[in-house]
């Protein structure tokens, strides 16, 4: 076990381990729900390091529990693993899961001294799926403490500011027929994308600061000689809070009925997963997280125009509804180059996909160490008026 100096967990130690982890993930990308070895390289991690471990966690076939130490307080380190269809692990969450996988077995030596039990939870489908909302549904999360996990950006920006997010399947059905022969005699699902996208393209104009409207379409046609029966996309819509949001996705909505009633189509426009929250992000254990990263030379002044993958949603701002929680961005020094690229899929492995798996499992066990080191003053009281470890005790704040 590394002791840094002043006392301090640090990740240095089993660096290698998780760098190896970490391209393996990489080389293996497995999208939404389909995590088998994922989940299977993940338990045998932590069971290396002493971790009691559950597969299949709450019947889940790729999520995963991990457990060490038997204290009455409860830390989470949040492991996420999905890849992007066609993109492989262009959103590094390979490197989610090495950090956080990393925290964990750097803090095992202060399990007993500070009376914890450290908890993994890895955690299947961020990418759309919404998987830590169902893990929450079924009871994870909910007895921690605190949660924490660290995301890789182009820079770093410790602050999570996420926008609820609604995905939704969107499918029209019509007639298929031939175009020349008998266009009289089809119905054109592609038609009715193509006016779909026209009024979402008016809409904007009128939407509301701080929101986001866009998708793609997946199935337009099988020929060119034959009007379309089917067309499929999907589509998500995003705003400040989750109050705000169901009344934008409505407008949305309306959009693809307008397609369907010009076209004399049918329109199926189906939620892909409960919406992502917002974040409601624990100041204490933020403070904590910026003051260290700091010290081990994080550089925390980017441009505000580099920082802006902090808005990008995440099923943790739906368990930070529950549990304190903090979402960090640890940055990769690659601006332009940015999450959902190829080429930042490229970064996720090398020498500074290595520094960020060193410095955010070791910034992550850092903080917990000292967020359960010291009780909190007056000053840490939550904005609701209790402390964080009262808050989650009480039931937390609104899904």
């Amino acid at each position: 076990m590394t002791v840094e100096p002043g006392g301090q967990p640090g990740a240095t130690e089993h660096l290698e381990r998780l760098i190896t982890y970490s391209e393996t993930l990489h080389a293996h990308p497995e999208t939404a729900w389909e995590e088998h070895r994922a989940a299977r390289w993940t338990a045998e991690l932590l069971e290396e390091f002493g971790f009691d471990v559950e597969t299949a966690y709450l019947g889940f076939p790729t999520a995963v529990h991990a457990a060490y130490g038997t204290g009455r307080r409860r830390v989470g380190f949040v492991v996420e693993y999905d890849a992007l269809p066609g993109l492989g692990h262009a959103c590094g969450h390979n490197l989610i899961a090495a950090m956080s996988a990393g925290a964990a077995i750097a803090l095992r030596a202060w399990a007993d001294p500070l009376d914890l039990r450290i908890d993994v939870i890895a955690a299947p489908a961020e990418e759309g799926g919404g998987g830590k909302i169902e893990l929450l549904d079924a009871g994870a999360f909910r007895d921690l403490d605190l949660a924490l996990m660290a995301h890789p950006g182009p820079v770093d920006a410790p602050r999570a500011e996420p926008y609820a997010v609604a995905h939704d399947h969107v499918r029209f059905t019509g007639r298929s027929a031939h175009a020349a022969a008998y266009p009289h005699e089809g119905r054109n699902a592609n038609d009715a994308f193509v006016i779909a996208q026209v009024a979402l393209g008016l809409l904007r104009q009128q939407l509301p600061p701080g929101t986001r409207v866009h998708g793609i379409q997946t199935v337009g046609g099988q020929a060119p000689n034959a009007i379309p029966g089917t067309t499929e996309g999907r589509w998500y819509t995003r705003a400040e809070s989750l109050a705000q949001l169901e009344p934008l996705r409505r407008r949305v909505e309306q959009c693809f009925e307008a397609g369907a009633l010009a076209t004399d189509t049918a329109l199926e426009f189906t939620p892909e997963s409960r919406p992502y929250s917002e974040f409601r992000t624990d100041e204490r254990a933020l403070e904590i997280y910026t003051r260290h990263a700091l010290a081990i030379g994080r550089r925390l002044d980017a441009p505000v125009e580099h920082r802006t993958m902090n808005r990008a949603s995440t099923d943790m701002g739906n368990v930070s509804q529950h549990v304190p929680a903090i979402h960090p961005y640890i940055g990769l020094d690659c601006f332009p180059v940015s999450n959902h690229q190829p080429e930042f899929a490229a970064v996720c492995v090398g020498e500074a996909a290595n520094r960020v798996i060193g410095d955010g499992a070791t910034l992550l066990a850092r903080t917990a160490h000292e967020y359960f080191a010291r009780e909190p003053g007056p000053a840490d009281a939550d904005p609701a008026g209790s402390t964080p470890v009262a808050r989650r005790r009480s039931g937390g704040g609104p899904a």
